[in-house]
């Protein structure tokens, strides 16, 4: 059945990829695959540029440095730097949750612009840079720093923003770190990633290893961790920290969602980093590993099995307590866990789902459906590296489609002919395939609830996958394949 499976996805492939010129099949069949052995790499072309006139759900470098690394350090003013209208990533469009009160400690919700004129690209924006970080000192007294995330003119016209940052730390007594992010660089936000990775490499840790742990007072433990790559969104991060705070660990640093500077600051400083999101912070991890010797392993609280087996794995970093506290925490939730799969596994056994997402989510996420009887019969990123596909076969089954940067005429093609009974993707296609007549769950920032991560989190992801399949609503309206000819 297996190897049927494949073939008819190939098949389906070659349809699929007809409807395009010559050219733009060749390169895009590069980019869609089957997956035939479990543990393969998938055989896709991933992190090169969009197909010109197809439809791609990407952001820009900016989206990745602003609106995923940077932009949920909390207590730090992240500025637009360029005109208004290219800062569609300054507001506050992901829900990272975070403690504290807007506008006096905290400001992840807030949008701050140079807003570049016409006179700017001519004259040049330093001037104004500097004058808008002297003002926002003025009015923000309690900021713990400030971020300069430079748009696309300020990369054209070739601002100085290092030397504006440099200056300005000196007379504000504080970090001030400038992210060269342009949009147009890089063919994704994947690009953005990076290019933060590296500012807060240069522009924080290399100065954090000129002070040592007596002068700030820290008194380190053998189980100090820091969480990095979890934005906390709908307070995944919180779900996240209470079981390693279960197991005994102490998460010293967080970074970056509900994070603030000193915690991105401290970072180096632990005996073991975890990652959520490999895809915006593995950089950062290996960084450290090369410089500091601090190892890092990747983890995954979506779904009890995942959880089990990624608390399993972070405790054989550490000594026998952390493993007997582990295996009391897996045996004190496993109850919960058995009740929510019995309460919902009936209601949605056998339910096929595709997914396209950003970030870790068309791999991390299987498991959970696993765990609920659900089959996921097709995934793929918008900015996943050949790693984040040899990742994925590692989860997904044999006969699973796999599509990278998939356009909005191939995800509605695949859906129509493979039929799921879920598409679980972002915001940008989720009224198309509601308007189609099929349940959708927005899978960025779960579609306003969450979290999802933990076994509480799995609790939320069962209802919410329940309330979306099983919504009456849905008698009103017919998927394609359901309306009569």
């Amino acid at each position: 059945m297996t190897s049927e499976k494949i073939e008819q996805n190939k098949k389906l492939i070659e349809e699929v990829l007809e409807a395009y010129p010559e050219k733009a099949a060749k390169r895009r069949k590069k980019h869609l695959n089957v997956i035939d052995e479990k543990g393969s790499d998938c055989g896709v072309k991933s992190n090169v540029k969009s197909v010109p006139g197809v439809m791609t759900t990407r952001g820009c470098a900016f989206a990745g440095a602003k609106g995923v690394v940077w932009g949920p350090v909390k207590d730090m003013v992240h500025i637009s730097h360029g005109p208004v209208g290219c800062g569609y990533y300054s507001w506050a469009g992901r829900r990272n949750y975070y403690n504290g009160v807007t506008g006096v400690d905290t400001f992840g919700t807030m949008q701050f612009t140079s807003d570049f004129q016409e006179r700017d690209i001519v004259f040049g924006g330093d001037k104004k840079l500097a004058k808008i970080m002297n003002e926002i000192e003025d009015l923000f007294p309690l900021n713990a720093g400030i971020t300069i995330e430079s748009e696309c003119p300020v990369g054209l016209i070739g601002d100085d923003i290092e030397a504006v940052a440099r200056k300005a730390a000196k007379e504000l007594n504080k970090p001030v770190v400038p992210v060269r992010c342009e949009g147009f660089r890089g063919v994704s936000q994947s690009l953005g990633h990076h290019i933060a990775n590296d500012t807060v490499r240069d522009w924080v840790y290399e100065p954090s290893a000129e002070v040592t742990n007596e002068e700030i007072g820290f008194e380190t433990t053998p189980y100090d961790v820091s969480l990095i790559a979890d934005y906390n969104i709908g307070g995944d991060g919180w779900s996240s920290r209470l079981l390693l705070d279960e197991i005994g660990l102490r998460v010293v640093s967080q970074a970056t969602g509900d994070g603030t500077y000193n915690e991105v600051f401290m970072a180096p400083r632990v005996n073991l980093n975890l990652i959520h999101c490999y895809r915006s912070m593995n950089y950062i991890c290996r960084y450290m590993e090369e410089e500091y010797g601090i190892p890092w392993t990747e983890f995954n609280f979506f779904g009890p099995t995942q959880i089990a087996k990624s608390l399993r794995k972070i405790a054989s970093y550490f000594d026998d307590t952390i493993k007997e506290n582990t295996e009391k925490v897996i045996a004190r939730y496993q109850e919960q866990a058995d009740a929510i799969v019995a309460k919902y596994r009936p209601r949605l056994e056998g339910k096929k789902v595709m997914m396209m997402v950003g970030g870790l989510r068309p791999r991390h996420v299987i498991p959970a459906f696993d765990d609920l009887g659900m089959e996921v019969i097709g995934t793929g990123y918008e900015f996943g590296h050949g790693d984040d596909y040899k990742r994925t076969a590692e989860y997904a089954q044999e006969g699973t489609l796999i599509y990278d940067d998939v356009s909005g005429y191939e995800f509605e093609e695949f859906a129509k002919k493979l039929k799921p009974d879920l598409i679980a993707s972002g915001i940008k296609e989720k009224y198309v395939f509601q308007k189609m007549g099929m349940p959708f769950r927005q899978m960025h920032s779960w579609d306003y609830s969450g979290p999802y991560h933990g076994y509480d989190g799995f609790a939320i992801f069962a209802r919410d996958m329940d309330l979306a399949l099983n919504s009456p609503t849905w008698n009103l309206i017919k998927a394609p394949w359901k309306q009569a000819s």
